[in-house]
């Protein structure tokens, strides 16, 4: 079968690989419907994620027809549209019953690489890295999928396939950003990042109540289109002053919760920028904290930032000393998708979350690299782009 096989940094090349098959009577084969590009993968294709190596099938958001069901599978029969999240869960450990799905004990079959990284290991993920279970991605033909009762979910009728598409990965992350950063009605809320993810922190900011969502960006087709269909005020970062002008909009206060939705690769149009990117460049530092650092600043004090864009190690000049003396609560997850993906399907299905929009290009498995470069440049307004076989 066809698949997108990652080949070093910057290279991509569309492959033929072997089938998947049956491996545990919890397993089953998907065909691919649709997958899409997410920023995450740009991390990966840019060498900044470890323990990747030459052959890696990547992609993790994706929709599927089950084809193939093990022995054990339950909930799901040959025929189902289901649309599969990211992480994998086994949903029997304590990590699971507890609703933090990311942290699942028993779906990553490399957990010695998370713990040398982050002191334990992560879930398993589709397509992301050895360090992440070393399982092969979504931008395939078919993929195998892992604890299907738990990780993969019908989708009601009248629900597109597009719109179903991003309940995969996207608009959890972004609602669980809003979330756990613990709004509630009458907040100010501020969002960095105006990509598929930050859209949907905004659009769940508002859902809960917030008064006000204010989103951050630079590219005007996502300001645009977060104005639009979002329904969040705006703010473009190289044309105006964002601490001041969060102040001003919130009467001196700050935001109550301020949301990171960029993650390791940010930009910003002052020196900070030029700093971190020197020291990525020169593997002094893994990420790129800038639009971190502008949120902690920018909080009000006593307030929360949450921490939604990816980020895989170190980063240099941390604001340790505006979070204690400001009073701040700082959070960050991975994405707990089996806890909320059954909600927002029933919230797609009743209108009040629109996805469709974020899939501004469509394109083949065939064309999949040329859809993560237009994706990286943002060539012609590219948001999203949606990947079928």
């Amino acid at each position: 079968m066809k698949a997108l096989c990652w080949e070093g940094v910057n290279k991509l090349s569309v492959e033929n690989v072997p089938d998947p098959e049956l491996r545990n009577d919890q397993d089953m084969i998907v065909r691919l419907i649709a997958g899409t590009t997410c920023g995450s993968d740009l991390h990966l294709i840019g060498g900044y994620i470890p323990a990747m190596r030459a052959g890696d099938v990547i992609g993790h958001e994706f929709l599927g027809e089950v084809v193939e069901t093990g022995p054990g599978v339950r909930r799901h029969k040959v025929g189902d549209r289901v649309v599969v999240c990211s992480f994998i869960g086994c949903g029997r450990c304590w990590y699971c019953a507890n609703d933090l799905w990311s942290l699942c004990d028993n779906s990553n079959t490399n957990p010695g690489i998370g713990q040398a990284l982050f002191g334990y290991e992560t879930a398993g993920i589709f397509g992301y890295s050895h360090a992440m279970g070393g399982l092969r991605g979504s931008h395939a033909e078919y993929v195998r999928v892992p604890f299907a009762d738990y990780g993969a979910f019908q989708v009601p009728e009248g629900i597109d396939d597009t719109s179903a598409l991003f309940v995969s990965d996207s608009v959890p992350t972004g609602w669980m950003g809003a979330d756990l950063a613990g709004v509630r009605p009458g907040d100010v809320v501020a969002v960095w990042g105006c990509g598929a993810v930050g859209q949907m922190a905004a659009r769940a900011a508002i859902l809960k109540g917030a008064e006000r969502v204010i989103a951050i960006d630079r590219i005007p087709e996502r300001l645009a289109m977060t104005e639009r269909y979002v329904g969040a005020e705006t703010l473009d970062y190289t044309r105006t002053d964002i601490a001041a002008e969060l102040r001003e909009r919130t009467g001196g206060r700050g935001p109550d919760v301020c949301i990171e939705a960029v993650g390791m690769e940010a930009h910003s149009d002052g020196p900070a920028y030029l700093y971190d990117q020197a020291k990525q460049q020169l593997r002094l530092q893994t990420d790129r904290p800038t639009a971190v650092r502008q949120a902690i600043h920018a909080c009000r004090k006593a307030g929360t930032v949450f921490v939604l864009g990816v980020f895989a190690g170190a980063v240099d000049k941390f604001p340790l000393g505006a979070v204690v003396n400001k009073g701040l609560t700082v959070r960050g997850a991975q994405m707990h998708g089996q806890r909320y993906i059954p909600t927002l399907l029933e919230k797609l299905a009743a209108g009040e979350l629109k996805t469709a929009h974020l899939a501004t290009h469509t394109l083949s498995l065939d064309e999949a690299p040329t859809a993560y470069e237009m994706f990286k440049e943002k060539t012609d307004g590219c948001v999203r782009a949606v990947i079928r076989p």
